[in-house]
């Protein structure tokens, strides 16, 4: 689909300035084991090949988001499973100006119907490719569609040392530090107890 209306409105008031929004990437596959394939699209204004991605409507639920993106970009019906990543990312110029930064959520999505098509105009070509023989893709998409063909639970996510001291714990990279909290008064003793009580008097 072409810029959403609530963006171009929100340009008309801030013009180029950053602007933050919540995108979708949606990782579609079909079949199993060494037929499984992945639903490509290759975008028309870069002629990047990426799974489908798109941005969140105000007050929209993220998966039926990516639902939506998958339905008008590629024609093709599918259900979101299972949030597969959460990541930031770069601040990003477009061609007129415009500075937008993502904060981009990953779907893991089962195929239910349709003949990948390029619907809205957005894509030039939309296909299916074994896993085996995935078209070029970015380092960062390679990474999305990973998280999405992972046998995993949880979603990943990380945070950024510079800004809050420490990685996830686990998978992620090496324990948060953590402050020191002040004593709890039940860990006080009874004679720091009448002090505190003296003190709080004056």
């Amino acid at each position: 689909m072409p810029t959403p209306d609530f963006v171009l409105s929100l340009r008309e008031k801030i013009g180029t300035a950053p602007l933050w929004l919540s995108g979708v990437s949606a990782i579609v596959t079909r079949g199993s084991g060494a037929d499984r394939e992945l639903l490509v699209v290759r975008r028309a204004d870069t002629g990047a090949y990426t799974p489908v991605t798109g941005i969140v409507d105000p007050g929209e639920e993220p998966a039926v988001a990516a639902e939506r993106e998958v339905l008008e970009e590629a024609d093709v019906v599918a259900v979101a499973e299972r949030l597969a990543w959460v990541q930031v990312l770069p601040e990003m110029t477009y061609p007129n100006g415009d500075r937008s930064q993502y904060l981009d959520l990953v779907f893991a999505c089962r195929y239910v119907s349709g003949t990948p098509n390029p619907a809205d105009g957005e894509n030039t070509e939309a296909f299916w490719a074994r896993l085996d023989a995935l078209p070029d893709m970015s380092e960062n998409m390679r990474a999305r569609v990973e998280a999405g063909l992972a046998d995993e639970r949880e979603a990943r996510f990380q945070r950024c040392p510079h800004r809050s001291g420490g990685a996830v714990p686990g998978r992620h990279g090496p324990p948060v530090r953590r402050r020191s909290r002040p004593p709890r008064q039940s860990d006080r003793s009874p004679r720091s107890i009448r002090a505190h009580l003296s003190l709080s008097r004056r």
